[in-house]
């Protein structure tokens, strides 16, 4: 259930209209790495969690529903960049009109100029009205948002989209030089860490939550690294011990010898028979723990989502 309190969470402010930069903040009103995109990534993650990870569950709908805050705040921005602007973009009883309306006919030639045609759908369609697209006028897409099913995927993926969202307020900040709005962008660039450090507690409090998934990796394969490009450059990515698996890497420099000798990895120099039965031990020990995480959780008898009057999830 969702509770609408009309004053910001951040007080948004701008000190003069600037069509142009409404323009670009739609970036992240609707655009790929934008607060909608957020806000329905982690809502739609937060329901798969909600069985085998009820704390994490409570987790995904905070942040989600302080995304559409933060999407409230971006709206609310844009919308006052247009002050004065939007209003003749409404006035179809006199056109001549919106051209009068900074000081002089020059400067609102130039600005109206500026904001329409770096984005002709902001003024023709929507007429100045925020609406859920990028600074191109590119609708916004279910496909910018990942949800797979796994918890330990979904909060990695989280992480990335939190890091482009912070990068994208830094360059936002760029193209502006007003103070009010600097204010407003750096505190949803500072949430954007913030959940970045939340996301990244909730992984690590999930073990074990590498690799991914259920399966365990392949011995045969797991360790190779390739040389796959002229010259050799060497480090912790190619050589040493693979992090946190207690095996090293093995780097392969000539992988066009290797896979004519193996005949495509198919006939391999190694006896692997010990560490395959291994993982495919794991693998059936692995997907007996994940079942049974689920199953314990689910309700006996008729399902449903809410228990009233309950008390609340703790970690």
């Amino acid at each position: 259930m969702f509770h609408h309190v009309k004053d910001l969470q951040f007080n948004a402010r701008v000190s003069r209209p600037d069509p142009r930069f409404a323009n670009l903040l739609l970036e992240q009103f609707g655009g790929e790495n934008g607060e909608l995109a957020a806000a329905m990534q982690y809502f739609t993650q937060a329901f798969g969690a909600k069985v085998p990870h009820p704390d994490k569950y409570d987790m995904l709908m905070d942040i989600a529903t302080e995304e559409f805050s933060h999407l409230e705040i971006v709206g609310a921005t844009i919308q006052m960049l247009l002050k004065g602007v939007n209003g003749e973009l409404k006035n179809a009883a006199d056109s001549s009109e919106i051209m009068q309306v900074l000081n002089g006919k020059a400067a609102k030639e130039d600005i109206i100029h500026a904001a329409v045609f770096a984005n002709p759908q902001f003024g023709i369609i929507t007429g100045g009205g925020v609406t859920p697209r990028n600074s191109q006028g590119i609708p916004w897409c279910a496909s910018y948002i990942h949800s797979n099913g796994d918890l330990t995927v979904d909060l990695r993926s989280n992480l990335a989209s939190e890091s482009r969202a912070k990068l994208v307020y830094e360059h936002l900040m760029k193209f502006t030089d007003d103070p009010y709005i600097h204010e407003t962008l750096s505190f949803l660039m500072t949430r954007e860490v913030t959940h970045y450090k939340m996301f990244e507690a909730a992984l690590d409090s999930i073990q074990p939550n590498f690799p991914p998934g259920v399966l365990a990796a392949d011995p045969r394969y797991l360790q190779n690294v390739y040389n796959l490009s002229d010259g050799t450059v060497r480090g912790p990515w190619n050589e040493g011990e693979i992090k946190g698996m207690g095996k090293e890497f093995n780097y392969v420099e000539d992988p066009i010898t290797q896979v004519q000798e193996t005949e495509g990895q198919t006939k391999l120099p190694d006896d692997f028979s010990a560490e395959i039965k291994e993982s495919e031990k794991l693998n059936k020990d692995m997907s007996k723990v994940k079942s049974t995480e689920v199953k314990n959780a689910e309700p006996k008898g008729v399902a449903q989502w809410s228990t009233y009057g309950a008390e609340p999830v703790r970690a």
